[in-house]
């Protein structure tokens, strides 16, 4: 079982805008209406790649009801929490001559509601993947990564984490499964600036160091590395194409390494099936598709893969 978890989905009204300019009326030359949320790109990429899982998180209102079922029309199972108070967030993105975005407050979320994803989780068993992406809501305890960790801990569930700083290193002594910082993130990480991928590679250990098994940095134009958990380092340009979209790309790196792990075990394949299908989602205007990944893989000669 695949499950993940995003504490605040939305929906994500992408418009876009010919030149827009504030204080007037600006026509839309494009609209786009689209789950939003890191553990929601997570399991629609899976189901494009031909892998289920289910994804949790809390909802609310009549955005709530419009996001799942939105999900279900892209075949993705849904076992949301419903919260009375307020509404799930739309959030507005407005692609111009610059990029704006306003962003949604969401929910109301109660420590009744908590209460109930915990019992969620314990569906998961032994060998069953959970991917904790995102952002804490601010009516959420700052703990929830960890106190979900520590939850969970000696059960056997392999927990991936994609979170920043604070967050990342706080569930580091929890040894979770997979954690996939970028470059610029690891350097903030330790105050330093990383600029090449033998620079990386040393900071990449250290966070093994504090407790992840397996460390995957990706770094934009120059592709992605993998520290797995026996030690081996494995790196690659990213394939060629056109960057359309950045949004989801890490997400979809996750799934990516997520399917080649669970179908080969090898660390290896996981490693180019997340770098490919990371860079399927940069290459295109929405999450990538199968074909897209396999065609990346292609290029790198690596098409046994998939």
């Amino acid at each position: 079982m695949i499950m993940t978890v995003t504490f605040n989905p939305s929906l994500d009204y992408i418009v876009s805008v010919d030149d827009f300019r504030l204080g007037l009326v600006n026509r839309t030359s494009k609209e786009l209406l689209l789950p939003g949320g890191k553990g929601l790109n997570v399991s629609m990429v899976l189901k494009n790649l031909g892998t289920d899982s289910t994804a949790v998180g809390f909802i609310a209102g009549f955005t709530g009801q419009a996001l799942k079922g939105l999900m279900a029309e892209k075949g993705v199972r849904t076992d949301f929490i419903e919260v009375k108070e307020g509404i799930s967030r739309i959030n507005v993105k407005i692609r111009s001559n610059e990029e704006s975005e306003i962003n949604g407050m969401g929910p109301a979320i109660s420590k009744e509601n908590i209460d109930e994803l915990y019992k969620k989780l314990d569906q998961l068993k032994a060998g069953d993947f959970l991917v904790l992406a995102g952002s804490i809501p601010a009516v959420m305890p700052e703990t929830m990564y960890m106190d979900i960790m520590k939850y969970l801990d000696g059960r056997g569930v392999h927990i991936v984490v994609d979170a920043t700083r604070d967050l990342l290193k706080d569930v580091l002594p929890y040894h979770p499964f997979l954690i996939k910082p970028n470059d610029h993130e690891l350097g903030e990480i330790f105050g330093v600036e990383l600029k090449s991928k033998e620079e990386v590679v040393p900071y990449a250990k250290k966070m093994q160091e504090m407790g992840a098994v397996n460390v995957l940095i990706s770094m934009a134009g120059e592709g992605a590395l993998l520290v797995s958990e026996n030690g081996d380092v494995i790196s690659s340009n990213p394939p060629k194409g056109q960057v359309k979209n950045s949004v989801g790309a890490g997400d979809s790196m996750v799934a990516g390494f997520l399917q080649g792990y669970i179908t080969s075990g090898d660390y290896e394949k996981a490693f180019y099936m997340g770098l490919c299908t990371g860079s399927a989602s940069a290459f295109s205007d929405y999450l990538a598709t199968k074909d897209e990944v396999k065609g990346l893989l292609d290029q790198l000669g690596k098409g046994d893969i998939l």
